[in-house]
């Protein structure tokens, strides 16, 4: 591998937690890679309130799935990444027919005046739970004429060629927030929410609910629809030969992706690029659990930028690719191994807290 890209969500953590993180922060190898490093773009402000997350934009671009990621007071849509599930993660394959949604089960909680969307990738949801729910909630789909179909436990497929053009969130973007803003609009959205609330009626008498809060888990009381796009849609491209640790929607973009990979796998690999996804931050960035988020980019520092940054060192590496985001930011750096012979430039974390 000659050239890596490592995508962090949430490396940039929020405003005003920024400062006390980086001084609190022991990570000298990521503080050389990063003081010695060549600002490859300017940051990048995106608008809050987008449809989805600056990472979740990044990858849609890298893989051809949208146009460019909306900037500042533009809200955008969610990445149409129904099509690449359907077309890579459906068994038998489905028929490259119609146009299809994302569905996920979620948890929607009550606020003092407001509904909450929690991280769903906190559902801790097991097949035999999801499949229970799918078929439960299949007969009210099947009503109004509409497919659904099971892809995993946290993921299902939903056709609506009348609803193409509907714009909608990821999950990810609406996570932890009032969810007025950030439900769907466009055609098709009063017969979503009346579907989206029928399934919610459905699933409020089923004991399965009961059983996962005895065990000390969230209930599973709604549906999440996003990403859609129409199955005959591009195929997926990229410059990357290899991709490592892509989990949920972005495991569909590429056949080539592996799925746990340690530092050697990765500079081993043949090919001339390659991406690497640490999502280790994705999940304290979306809680505000700032003393976690912490911990894992210490753990972080031993585990991957300690070795990459004596690949650089070494040549074995020709470029390294850092791409921190938050939740409307992202910073893109590169490493060179003459970038790091600027030995007068001490280490520092401080372009986490841009």
């Amino acid at each position: 591998m000659n050239h890596l890209d490592i995508l962090l969500p949430f490396g940039l953590p929020q405003a005003e937690m920024a400062r006390d993180l980086v001084r609190e922060c022991k990570a000298p190898a990521l503080a050389m890679l990063l003081a010695r490093s060549k600002t490859a773009a300017p940051l990048q402000h995106l608008d809050p309130f987008s449809r989805a997350l600056p990472h979740e934009h990044w990858l849609a671009e890298r893989f051809n799935l949208a146009a460019p990621a909306p900037q500042k007071d533009e809200r955008g849509n969610s990445p149409a990444a129904a099509a690449a599930v359907l077309r890579n993660r459906v068994r038998p394959p489905a028929p490259a027919e119609g146009h299809w949604f994302i569905v996920q089960p979620a948890h929607i909680h009550v606020a003092r005046d407001h509904l909450v969307l929690t991280d769903i990738g906190q559902l801790d949801l097991e097949e035999a739970e999801s499949r229970r729910l799918f078929n439960s909630a299949l007969p009210l789909f099947e009503e109004i004429g509409r497919t659904l179909v099971y892809v995993d436990a946290a993921t299902w497929l939903l056709r609506a060629d009348d609803w193409a053009g509907l714009r909608t969130s990821s999950p990810q973007a609406a996570s932890g927030r009032n969810i007025d803003i950030w439900m769907p609009e466009g055609p098709g959205e009063l017969a979503w929410r009346k579907l989206q609330n029928e399934v919610q009626m459905q699933w409020f008498s089923e004991s399965i609910n009961d059983a996962r809060e005895l065990r000390g888990k969230k209930p599973v009381n709604s549906l999440w629809i996003w990403g859609g796009a129409a199955a005959a849609s591009t195929v997926p491209t990229t410059i990357y030969q290899a991709s490592f640790n892509l989990s949920g929607w972005p495991q569909a973009l590429t056949a080539t992706a592996q799925h746990s990979a340690a530092p050697d796998g990765v500079l081993a690999a043949p090919g001339e690029h390659g991406l690497l996804l640490l999502s280790d931050l994705l999940e304290p960035g979306l809680t505000d659990e700032w003393g976690y988020w912490l911990q894992r980019m210490e753990a972080l520092d031993n585990l991957w930028f300690a070795p990459l940054l004596q690949a650089v060192r070494s040549k074995r590496l020709a470029t390294l690719s850092l791409v921190f985001t938050g939740q409307d930011k992202l910073q893109h750096v590169t490493v060179t191994a003459s970038s790091l012979r600027r030995f007068w430039t001490k280490p520092s974390l401080a372009k986490l807290a841009a």
